[in-house]
Protein backbone atom coordinates (compact mmCIF):
# COMPACT_ATOMS: atom_id res chain seq x y z
CA UNK A 1 0.00 0.00 0.00
CA UNK A 2 2.72 2.46 0.92
CA UNK A 3 4.75 1.90 -2.28
CA UNK A 4 1.63 2.54 -4.39
CA UNK A 5 0.93 5.70 -2.42
CA UNK A 6 4.53 6.81 -2.91
CA UNK A 7 4.35 6.11 -6.65
CA UNK A 8 1.04 7.93 -6.88
CA UNK A 9 2.54 10.89 -5.05
CA UNK A 10 5.52 10.92 -7.41
CA UNK A 11 3.14 10.89 -10.37
CA UNK A 12 1.31 13.91 -8.98
CA UNK A 13 4.50 15.73 -7.93
CA UNK A 14 5.20 17.31 -11.36
CA UNK A 15 1.66 18.70 -11.38
CA UNK A 16 2.09 20.00 -7.83
CA UNK A 17 5.49 21.49 -8.64
CA UNK A 18 4.13 23.17 -11.77
CA UNK A 19 1.13 24.61 -9.93
CA UNK A 20 3.36 25.78 -7.07
CA UNK A 21 5.71 27.50 -9.53
CA UNK A 22 2.76 29.12 -11.31
CA UNK A 23 1.31 30.25 -7.98
CA UNK A 24 4.65 31.72 -6.89
CA UNK A 25 4.91 33.60 -10.20
CA UNK A 26 1.34 34.85 -9.76
CA UNK A 27 2.09 36.04 -6.22
CA UNK A 28 5.25 37.78 -7.43
CA UNK A 29 3.31 39.51 -10.24
CA UNK A 30 0.58 40.53 -7.79
CA UNK A 31 3.27 41.96 -5.50
CA UNK A 32 4.66 44.04 -8.36
CA UNK A 33 1.17 45.33 -9.16
CA UNK A 34 0.54 46.25 -5.52
CA UNK A 35 3.93 48.02 -5.35
CA UNK A 36 3.08 49.99 -8.50
CA UNK A 37 -0.32 50.93 -7.04
CA UNK A 38 1.28 52.04 -3.78
CA UNK A 39 3.84 54.14 -5.66
CA UNK A 40 1.30 55.82 -7.95
CA UNK A 41 -1.27 56.36 -5.18
CA UNK A 42 1.31 57.88 -2.84
CA UNK A 43 2.51 60.24 -5.56
CA UNK A 44 -1.02 61.32 -6.56
CA UNK A 45 -2.14 61.87 -2.96
CA UNK A 46 1.11 63.37 -1.67
CA UNK A 47 1.57 60.82 1.10
CA UNK A 48 4.62 58.68 1.92
CA UNK A 49 4.60 55.31 0.15
CA UNK A 50 6.10 53.60 3.20
CA UNK A 51 3.27 54.85 5.38
CA UNK A 52 0.75 53.43 2.89
CA UNK A 53 2.56 50.09 2.97
CA UNK A 54 2.41 49.96 6.77
CA UNK A 55 -1.28 50.95 6.68
CA UNK A 56 -1.88 48.07 4.28
CA UNK A 57 -0.32 45.68 6.82
CA UNK A 58 -2.14 47.24 9.79
CA UNK A 59 -5.51 47.02 8.07
CA UNK A 60 -4.78 43.44 6.93
CA UNK A 61 -7.67 43.37 4.47
CA UNK A 62 -7.86 41.56 1.16
CA UNK A 63 -9.84 41.91 -2.05
CA UNK A 64 -13.47 40.97 -1.54
CA UNK A 65 -13.33 41.48 2.22
CA UNK A 66 -16.23 43.25 3.93
CA UNK A 67 -15.84 43.81 7.69
CA UNK A 68 -19.09 44.99 9.30
CA UNK A 69 -18.80 47.59 12.07
CA UNK A 70 -21.08 48.04 15.06
CA UNK A 71 -22.30 51.42 13.79
CA UNK A 72 -23.82 50.01 10.58
CA UNK A 73 -20.88 50.85 8.31
CA UNK A 74 -18.42 48.33 6.90
CA UNK A 75 -14.74 48.33 6.01
CA UNK A 76 -13.88 47.22 2.48
CA UNK A 77 -10.92 45.56 0.80
CA UNK A 78 -7.18 45.65 1.53
CA UNK A 79 -7.05 49.13 3.12
CA UNK A 80 -10.38 48.50 4.90
CA UNK A 81 -11.90 51.72 3.50
CA UNK A 82 -15.01 52.56 5.51
CA UNK A 83 -18.29 52.75 3.60
CA UNK A 84 -18.84 56.24 5.01
CA UNK A 85 -16.40 57.35 2.26
CA UNK A 86 -18.23 55.69 -0.65
CA UNK A 87 -20.30 58.73 -1.72
CA UNK A 88 -17.33 61.13 -1.60
CA UNK A 89 -15.09 58.72 -3.48
CA UNK A 90 -17.86 58.07 -6.04
CA UNK A 91 -18.06 61.81 -6.75
CA UNK A 92 -14.27 62.00 -6.99
CA UNK A 93 -14.17 59.04 -9.38
CA UNK A 94 -17.23 60.26 -11.35
CA UNK A 95 -18.84 56.93 -10.60
CA UNK A 96 -21.98 55.60 -8.95
CA UNK A 97 -21.93 54.63 -5.27
CA UNK A 98 -22.66 50.99 -6.23
CA UNK A 99 -19.75 50.88 -8.69
CA UNK A 100 -17.49 52.57 -6.16
CA UNK A 101 -18.49 50.14 -3.41
CA UNK A 102 -17.71 47.19 -5.70
CA UNK A 103 -14.35 48.67 -6.75
CA UNK A 104 -13.35 49.41 -3.14
CA UNK A 105 -14.33 45.89 -2.13
CA UNK A 106 -12.86 43.97 -5.07
CA UNK A 107 -9.99 45.95 -6.65
CA UNK A 108 -6.76 46.16 -4.66
CA UNK A 109 -5.47 49.08 -6.69
CA UNK A 110 -8.70 51.10 -6.48
CA UNK A 111 -8.83 50.42 -2.75
CA UNK A 112 -5.21 51.49 -2.23
CA UNK A 113 -5.79 54.66 -4.27
CA UNK A 114 -8.83 55.49 -2.13
CA UNK A 115 -6.91 54.76 1.08
CA UNK A 116 -4.10 57.06 -0.05
CA UNK A 117 -6.60 59.80 -0.86
CA UNK A 118 -8.27 59.38 2.56
CA UNK A 119 -4.85 59.63 4.24
CA UNK A 120 -4.16 62.75 2.16
CA UNK A 121 -7.45 64.26 3.35
CA UNK A 122 -6.48 63.40 6.93
CA UNK A 123 -3.07 65.08 6.39
CA UNK A 124 -4.83 68.28 5.35
CA UNK A 125 -7.16 68.08 8.34
CA UNK A 126 -4.18 67.46 10.65
CA UNK A 127 -2.32 70.45 9.12
CA UNK A 128 0.48 68.23 7.81
CA UNK A 129 0.94 66.19 10.99
CA UNK A 130 1.52 62.73 9.51
CA UNK A 131 1.05 60.84 12.77
CA UNK A 132 -2.21 62.61 13.55
CA UNK A 133 -3.30 61.80 9.99
CA UNK A 134 -2.51 58.11 10.55
CA UNK A 135 -4.62 58.19 13.72
CA UNK A 136 -7.41 59.99 11.81
CA UNK A 137 -7.27 57.33 9.08
CA UNK A 138 -8.70 54.97 11.68
CA UNK A 139 -10.73 57.24 13.95
CA UNK A 140 -11.16 60.81 15.10
CA UNK A 141 -11.88 59.53 18.61
CA UNK A 142 -8.57 60.05 20.45
CA UNK A 143 -8.47 56.75 22.35
CA UNK A 144 -9.11 54.72 19.18
CA UNK A 145 -6.77 56.82 17.07
CA UNK A 146 -4.01 56.56 19.69
CA UNK A 147 -4.38 52.77 19.95
CA UNK A 148 -4.26 52.54 16.15
CA UNK A 149 -1.14 54.69 16.04
CA UNK A 150 0.56 52.39 18.58
CA UNK A 151 -0.35 49.36 16.45
CA UNK A 152 0.94 51.18 13.35
CA UNK A 153 4.22 51.96 15.13
CA UNK A 154 4.67 48.36 16.34
CA UNK A 155 4.07 46.95 12.85
CA UNK A 156 6.40 49.54 11.29
CA UNK A 157 9.18 48.56 13.72
CA UNK A 158 8.62 44.86 12.97
CA UNK A 159 8.76 45.51 9.23
CA UNK A 160 11.96 47.57 9.56
CA UNK A 161 13.63 44.88 11.70
CA UNK A 162 12.65 42.18 9.20
CA UNK A 163 14.01 44.32 6.36
CA UNK A 164 17.33 44.79 8.19
CA UNK A 165 17.59 41.02 8.77
CA UNK A 166 16.88 40.35 5.09
CA UNK A 167 19.52 42.90 4.06
CA UNK A 168 22.17 41.17 6.19
CA UNK A 169 21.43 37.61 5.11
Amino acid sequence: MIPRLALAALGVFPLFAASTTARAASIEENGRQIAACLEASAKISGVPRGVLLVLLYVEAGRPGMVSPNGNGTADLGPMQVNTIWVDRIARRWHSTPAQTYAALRDSSCANIEAGAWILGQAMQEAHGDLWQAVAFYHSHTPRYGDAYLRRFYDIALTMMARNRRDDHS
